[in-house]
């Protein structure tokens, strides 16, 4: 993914065919510890992205996108309602993997591959309203941001401002990252009213 890219050639399959494919996806079942179930919202119409690592066990028992305690806080930090942040008008939601990846020793395991290669070109090709991306969590930096990713996760955000107004990396909105906050109090201070200004800017369609 180039988080840059979102403007690309005219697509032969609709979103809604797009998005019947990719909810019925198998390609990673054999290397999951349940069956798949993608998670995923998109529109047309959707003025900002959010890109996250992968639907955790909650999200993937709901089947409902940042349906836990990570995305009340997500919701928190962007200043919107669950109204609004489920509105596909506005919020699209593309985790790099779109299924549950199972626990490991220390936490989920990282995303699978398949996703990123086989469906983002084609989804995001179908998102030309798109005026905002966020990237949350290293996973999604990674992947969003490439060569520009930092030695750490740590090291790529407080570079934040670098990315320009369209692109925003936050960290994960994990419980499990209370002293990660603790520790950077720099990121409530200096981005999270950054980040608030400009999701209010998109959604009211004004330019960044």
């Amino acid at each position: 993914m180039a988080v840059t890219t979102k403007r690309m050639a005219k697509n032969s399959v609709s979103l809604d065919a797009l998005l019947r494919d990719i909810r019925s996806c198998t390609l990673c079942a054999a290397n999951l510890p349940h069956a798949p179930r993608p998670v995923l919202a998109a529109s047309a119409r959707a003025r900002i992205l959010i890109v996250g690592q992968a639907p955790g066990a909650r999200v993937h028992a709901s089947g409902v996108p940042w349906s836990d305690a990570s995305g009340a806080r997500l919701r928190t930090w962007l200043g919107v309602d669950d109204t609004t942040f489920y509105d596909d008008s506005k919020f699209a939601i593309v985790p790099v993997a779109f299924c549950y990846p199972g626990r490991g020793a220390s936490g989920d395991l990282p995303p699978r591959p398949e996703c990123a290669s086989r469906w983002h070109r084609e989804l995001l090709a179908h998102m030309p309203s798109v005026e905002l991306t966020l990237l949350i969590g290293q996973y999604a930096q990674r992947f969003g941001l490439g060569d520009a990713f930092g030695p750490t996760s740590t090291d790529t955000l407080v570079r934040w401002a670098e990315f320009g107004a369209h692109v925003m990396p936050l960290p994960h909105p994990s419980p499990r990252n209370i002293a990660w906050f603790k520790r950077n109090a720099w990121f409530e201070d200096a981005v999270l009213p950054t980040l608030r200004e400009r999701v209010v800017a998109v959604l009211a369609g004004r330019a960044l």
